[in-house]
């Protein structure tokens, strides 16, 4: 289904956007979508009127979308695992000192030796701007981000303000009070409200002991009011607590453009890839002969089909020589949390098979779900081979960047070994503005090697649809095909197809 179709709401967007925080600041899937549900219902508690309780949604939907924007600094400070660090410590980022100190021990150095861990929990309470300069930098990039997605500067001005507190304590700028934007004020109690109903500890008590330090006491007491949680926050609801009017995207592209720089803020080594792939990727579908609209589609995928990777920690990512087992392992599973957040969106469900299938491989060896190459449609194929492309003429921790020669040969050989399509490899290294040696045997009549996936599954008795359905083509795109099949061969029936078919042993 293509994206549009229905049209996608700006809190569709929004609480997409929370479940890729919710990744990168180390919470079950959801843990965004109840915040916000918790801020709106203590907003009006509060009397917002609303356009208030348009900003205490959002606001509470998007108050870690800056979370990418330190994850490789924190995660050298903390031993690799800022996505754990940042799980251990969410509890107390509004609490004491003491508070902090002790859960230290299960948030540092993960893995690590003991004397490891000791000095990087010195170096950590050494640090004194750590704090101001981590939490500085979620903020404004947070506000920058809403920006670009056309949000009101009430949201902005909020989010650029997220860990302030009540007594004046907080980050990044010292407010105290009133000073401090309502929306963060709610949001700040209704996110830790969260945290302890899933935890261990009294909410009744956390409240109180943080009242009129990190949290607004009016807040606090219209929680006490409401007493609402919602521990299994389903869509719909999230998406209807949206104050009238409802608010739509008009254009796509600049909003996914947005979840791309998200994503590839997580590392310094991945800094623009996500849109580079997305280019590549759909300039790569006007060589293959994809319709627009499947190259539009195409290139939206690609521009979230990493945003899985925000819940995989920096210490892999970054890291200079091999991984382990234990480390692979996490790499691969990316994609499949690529699909999670993608396929919880109604509208862009459509997306999620497609963004989650850019590591698969054409022989079954690839990742999340080992496809083989009769389960990849054309987009994936180019998908991958786009995404190993950018990869390959992009430095990484473990090498330095490919030049194009180099990155040709290297997909050359993936081609040849069986593990990329070497159709969607010409295309992208065409549409790079290389050369690509093929070195696929010729087909009969000269055919390309989708004319032949389309002759097989027509020869099959299959319908246009039909076709379409199974190698995720339209069925128009499938006449296109079939015409140009039925001219090169010189036949002009389906029954002519088919014999062509067998006589060329293309069959089975």
């Amino acid at each position: 289904m293509p994206l549009g179709s229905p049209r996608l709401r700006l809190s569709e967007l929004l609480a997409t956007l929370s479940l890729a925080t919710d990744l990168g600041t180390g919470q079950p899937l959801g843990h965004g979508l109840r915040t916000s549900l918790l801020a709106v219902a203590l907003g009006r508690e509060l009397g917002c009127p609303p356009e208030q309780l348009r900003s205490v949604h959002q606001v509470a939907l998007l108050r870690f979308l800056g979370c990418t924007s330190d994850a490789g600094e924190t995660a050298q400070m903390v031993g690799g695992d800022e996505v754990n660090f940042n799980a251990v410590m969410a509890p107390v980022v509004s609490g004491t000192a003491g508070e902090s100190l002790r859960l230290m021990g299960k948030a540092v150095g993960v893995g690590q030796s003991p004397a490891r861990k000791t000095r990087l929990i010195v170096g950590m309470l050494t640090d004194l701007g750590a704090d101001q300069r981590i939490f500085s930098n979620h903020c404004e990039v947070a506000a920058m981000l809403a920006s670009r997605l056309g949000l009101a500067e009430s949201v902005t001005h909020a989010l650029g303000h997220a860990y302030e507190r009540w007594d004046g304590k907080g980050f990044p700028a010292g407010l105290a009070g009133e000073e401090i934007p309502l929306e963060v004020r709610v949001s700040t109690v209704a996110r830790d409200v969260d945290l302890f109903v899933r935890g261990t500890d009294d909410v009744h008590d956390v409240l109180q002991r943080r009242r009129e330090k990190a949290y607004d006491p009016a807040v606090v007491d219209a929680y006490r009011r409401v007493g609402a949680t919602h521990p299994e926050a389903e869509w719909d609801e999230v998406i209807d607590a949206e104050p009238e009017p409802i608010v739509y995207i008009e254009n796509i592209d600049q909003v996914l453009a947005v979840v791309a720089d998200f994503t590839d803020l997580k590392s310094r080594w991945t800094r623009g890839h996500s849109p580079q792939v997305a280019e590549l990727a759909e300039a790569a579908a006007r060589h293959s002969g994809l319709g627009g609209e499947e190259s539009r589609e195409l290139k939206r995928a690609a521009l979230v089909h990493d945003v899985g990777r925000v819940g995989v920690e920096n210490g892999v990512w970054d890291k200079p020589g091999p991984l382990s087992s234990d480390e692979w392992e996490k790499v691969r599973t990316h994609p499949y949390l690529t699909h999670r957040v993608l396929f919880r969106c109604p509208v862009l469900a459509p997306l999620a098979d497609l963004a989650s299938s850019h590591h698969e491989r054409q022989d079954g060896s690839g990742y999340h779900r080992q496809l083989r190459s009769e389960h990849l449609s054309v987009s994936a194929r180019l998908l991958a081979a786009a995404d190993m492309y950018s990869a390959l003429t992009s430095a990484r921790p473990h090498r330095p960047a490919l030049d194009q020669r180099d990155a040709v040969a290297a997909m050359s050989e993936a081609a040849d070994a069986g593990t990329l399509d070497h159709q969607a490899v010409g295309c992208v290294v065409a549409a790079a503005g290389g050369e690509f040696e093929r070195r696929r045997p010729d087909h009969p009549g000269g055919l390309t090697e989708r004319e032949v996936e389309v002759l097989t599954t027509l020869a099959g008795g299959s319908t246009n649809r039909e076709i379409g359905e199974r190698l995720f083509i339209s069925p128009k795109t499938v006449g296109r095909h079939v015409e140009n099949i039925y001219a090169k061969i010189g036949v002009s029936t389906r029954a002519g197809a088919t014999v062509f078919a067998m006589e060329h042993r293309l069959l089975g």
